[in-house]
């Protein structure tokens, strides 16, 4: 990909987007790992914290871009986001096990071992959204941890006020999900034979997504109103 290539900036704001909504309430997990210390080492605890998940995740990140290079790895990664984006709108994520810690290091360890746990889905979205670029993998997540981690308590009240928000964070990783399967290698002389089969793909995964989606959380409104 050329370097500041109009595709080059579409990728790294998928690639932003795609950490805002899988990752923003990883700023939940933060505060709650830190909450017992004094106010001084809360901050500490969270810049050190958060330089090591960032670490840990670039690395991971840069694995899995590696690894997409295996046969059919590309077909997985696109299903599994597809998967991702429909848990996206039905399942919201938990995070009632997270432990504060009651030291510094505590702290810090509980922060580095849960944003490893909870950006396994991050980790494979933004491997799929680079397209084997490292450099739009480590610019993505320097420009977009500095936003999770002090913006997205904000984020996340958008989110609570505008369901349409998370409609729109599904449909970018079910879009990213297909063009991951439209870049798998076996697959690559059938869509580049015709590239508005790209599009239609995508347009199909995007739309079942949504609508499955949709019709789930409305079977889950619909038990909630009848058991209470």
């Amino acid at each position: 990909m050329e370097l500041f290539s109009p595709e080059f900036y579409s990728a790294l704001l998928t690639i932003i987007a795609i950490d805002l909504i899988l990752a923003g309430d990883n700023a939940i997990v933060i505060g709650m790992a830190a909450r017992n210390l004094p106010q001084a080492q809360q901050r500490k605890a969270v810049l050190w914290g958060t330089a090591g998940a960032v670490g840990i995740r670039i690395i991971a990140t840069l694995l899995v871009v590696q690894l997409l290079s295996v046969p059919w790895l590309n077909l997985v990664g696109g299903l599994l986001l597809v998967w991702i984006a429909y848990k996206l709108l039905v399942q919201p994520k938990s995070h009632g096990d997270i432990k504060a810690g009651h030291t510094l290091a505590q702290s810090i360890r509980t922060i580095i071992i849960a944003d490893a746990a909870m950006g396994i889905d991050n980790v494979v979205a933004v491997a799929g959204a680079a397209h084997g670029d490292t450099l739009l993998v480590i610019l993505g997540l320097i420009i977009s941890v500095p936003v999770v981690v002090w913006g997205s308590t904000l984020f996340i009240r958008l989110i609570n006020r505008y369901a349409w928000i998370v409609y729109a964070g599904a449909a970018i990783l079910a879009y990213t999900g297909a063009k991951m399967i439209s870049h798998e290698k076996s697959f690559q002389a059938f869509f580049d034979a015709h590239p508005a089969r790209i599009w239609l793909l995508s347009a199909v995964v995007i739309g079942l997504t949504l609508l499955t989606g949709w019709l789930a959380g409305k079977r889950k409104e619909t038990k909630a109103r009848r058991s209470s």
